[in-house]
């Protein structure tokens, strides 16, 4: 029996970023929405209350990087989702996604002025002598064009040249990640972590189409992506400290120094291992 209930008509989804593309509430759209604001939301109240410590602002500046970094590398995993969940509707919120990150990115400069008491001319030197600013400065700059040219009306005007112009968000995340690495220094577990995610994003879109969400193939994919991490960590404590970087990279394989980041790339790998058996085991239920 056909279904008589008149089709929903299609409208453009407007400013409103808690509405579908048919105009609808929705409440998945509005807790992403909530869940994305509220560490940005945490960290200004922390700034305007006195809570970031001796150096507020620097403080500030560093933590919305991270979380700028962390949110580009969400956004890029919300293809890997979409496939290993079996969950279409996840390719909707890539386009939020990705523009919190830009946001997050704008509140890390805006903060870095702050921090050097909105001496414009100050920043911009800082920018231009630091090759870590500068570098941060590009990605922002590249996120800035990948965020203006997000809507549906430039998907159109641009055609098949889009694509290839949002595919530069890989290289933009790569540089994300050496920016961290570039700032940390002698404590560079946040970047080893932020690389071996970042390598796990993309060894899996090296994957065949069919073997995206098969199992065994993701597991493989959990060690060489924990072994990548671990080597990365050991050639940057190598190359860029004294310290020594041999028995870091064999702490990887024991707990005693605590959760190492390749570990916990390795244990966030097996979880999404784990999805395609949970998705079909709710399934059959």
């Amino acid at each position: 029996m056909r279904d008589r209930r008149p089709a929903v008509p299609f409208r453009p989804p407007g400013p409103w970023p808690w509405l579908d593309r048919f105009g609808r509430f929705s409440p998945l759209r509005l807790s992403l929405l909530v869940a994305l604001a509220a560490p940005g939301a945490v960290l200004l109240a922390l700034l305007a209350t006195g809570g970031m410590g001796a150096e507020p602002w620097k403080a500030a500046t560093r933590e919305a990087g991270s979380h700028a970094a962390h949110i580009l590398l969400i956004s890029l995993a919300v293809t890997p989702l979409r496939f290993i969940a079996d969950w279409p509707k996840a390719a909707t919120l890539r386009r939020m996604v990705g523009l919190a990150a830009l946001a997050y990115a704008l509140l890390h400069l805006v903060l870095y002025a702050g921090h050097l008491a909105w001496d414009l001319l100050a920043v911009a030197l800082e920018i231009a002598t630091r090759l870590y600013l500068t570098l941060g400065f590009a990605v922002l700059a590249g996120l800035a064009v990948l965020g203006w040219t997000s809507t549906d009306g430039w998907q159109a005007r641009l055609g098949r040249r889009w694509g290839r112009l949002h595919r530069w968000v890989y290289l933009l995340a790569a540089g994300a990640v050496l920016h961290a690495f570039l700032q940390s220094r002698a404590r560079a577990d946040a970047a080893v972590l932020l690389a071996g995610c970042y390598l796990w994003l993309m060894l899996w879109r090296l994957l065949p189409g069919r073997r995206r969400a098969h199992p065994p193939a993701l597991l493989g994919l959990a060690a060489v992506a924990a072994l990548g991490a671990a080597l990365v960590e050991f050639a940057w404590y190598a190359a860029t400290t004294s310290l020594p970087a041999g028995r870091i990279l064999a702490a990887n394989l024991g707990t005693a120094a605590g959760l190492r980041p390749a570990q916990a790339v390795l244990l966030a790998a097996l979880a999404a291992a784990l999805l395609p058996l949970l998705r079909r085991r709710w399934v059959r239920r």
